[in-house]
Parts: C-alpha cells; structure tokens; sequence
C-alpha cells in the first residue's frame, strides 16, 4: 500500500508515552475494520509515516500482528494482510458462532437503556452508511455495535478472543461491498437484537447475532468459490 493511501485510513498517533502498545491497538483497529484488503501490503515505512511515529513501535506492531496471524510475511520488508481460505472461513466461524454468541447471550445482564440507545444511534449511522454508499463507515460502525454488545458480556478475555476472530474475518468483509449492501440482511439481524436486549431476552439476542455471523458467512463463501 502506498503512503498516500494509507494515510487516507490512518489517523496519526498523538504523542504518548505507552507508544508502543497505542500504535499495535491502533493498527489492529483499522485492520479488524477491514480498511485494508486481503494482499493488501503493508510495509514499516508506510504504516509508521501514517501513524506519525518512529519505525520501532510500527516495526514492533508489525511483529505482534505477525505472530497473530492478522499478518503475513511476503518479503523480507513487505507484510500483506493473508486472504481467507474455505477452511479456515469454516473453523472462524464456527468459532465465532460459540463465542459470539454466548457474549451476545450474557449481554442483557448488563445492558442499560443508554447502551441500547447507543446501538440504535449505530444502527442509524449503518443506515445512513449503506444509504450514501459509504462502506468504510458502515463497517466501523458494524463493528462498534457488535463488540458494543459483546463487551456486555462483562468478559474481557471473552471479548478479546472474539478480537482476534475479526482480525482474520475483518478484511473480507471489506470485499463484500456493495453487492452485500443490496438486501440489508444484517440491518434486520440488529433490529432483532436491540429487541431482544429490550425485552432483556439473551436467547434472542444470541439468535440475531448468530444469523448475522450466517449471513456473512454464506456471502464470503460464495465469494471464495467463485475465485477458484
């Protein structure tokens, strides 16, 4: 990716003294958001000039996402986002339906009426996103109102396995668009939730959750066969 683009994604980092750990948790960020595509490269240069920071918490961060399996190596300078196979799309999303959807079951023992305005007010900027045919805002605020509600769970290492999930999945999500745009399935899958944490019914809003993750799932396995 060149520096120009990047930086069309990329926030700089303002200066702080745990620099490191903020320039990891930010990279992560924009790849679980899928702003990048799959064999999309990445280089230390351009991922520290975007971030405004020095090459060893790029480098650093680089290397944490390596070991994650976010990234992979091409060359000896060059790092690309990895693209999904059919198997390992089969594995994450069986995994994501047990974890995800326990996280979205243990929600309504703590949601509150301001969370659930918060995930109506996301819902709207979804709306509004797939409207103006804005995608990159449809996704982040996708992933805000998921993990808004898996953070309900009021289980953080719960939460960061399901992280670590998107990390793989996030990027080819971003190829969906916008023929996954067409009919809104997911639109109604979080109406169905909200409704289900009104009602406080964890049952329900598990069963929302989970259609989405199906729903997503049968377009990205259409999108791999149709590759081969």
């Amino acid at each position: 990716m060149s520096e120009h683009l990047l930086a069309n994604v990329v926030t700089p980092i303002a200066r702080q003294s745990n620099l490191g750990e903020i320039t990891y948790e930010r990279l992560k960020e924009i790849i679980v958001a899928g702003s990048f595509p799959p064999n999309e490269k990445l280089t230390v240069r351009s991922v520290a000039a975007a971030l405004g920071v020095s090459t060893t918490p790029a480098r650093d961060a680089i290397n944490r996402l390596l070991s994650e399996g976010a990234l992979v190596n091409e060359g000896p300078k060059t790092v690309v986002v990895p693209s999904l196979t059919l198997d390992a799309l089969d594995e994450i999303t069986a995994t994501r339906l047990a974890l995800e959807g326990l996280a979205a079951e243990r929600s309504v023992l703590a949601v509150s009426a301001a969370d659930i305005a918060t995930l109506q007010r996301l819902q709207s900027a979804i709306n509004a996103g797939l409207d103006a045919a804005d995608y990159r805002e449809v996704l982040r605020a996708n992933r805000e109102f998921h993990f808004l509600i898996y953070r309900l769970s009021g289980w953080p290492r719960l939460v960061a396995m399901i992280e670590s999930l998107w990390l793989r999945v996030g990027p080819s999500l971003n190829e969906l668009y916008p023929d996954f745009a067409q009919n809104r399935r997911g639109v109604s899958n979080h109406m169905a939730a909200i409704k289900g944490l009104r009602a406080r019914d964890g049952g329900k809003v598990r069963s929302a959750m989970e259609q989405d993750i199906r729903d997503g799932y049968s377009r990205l396995k259409a999108m791999i066969e149709a590759r081969r």
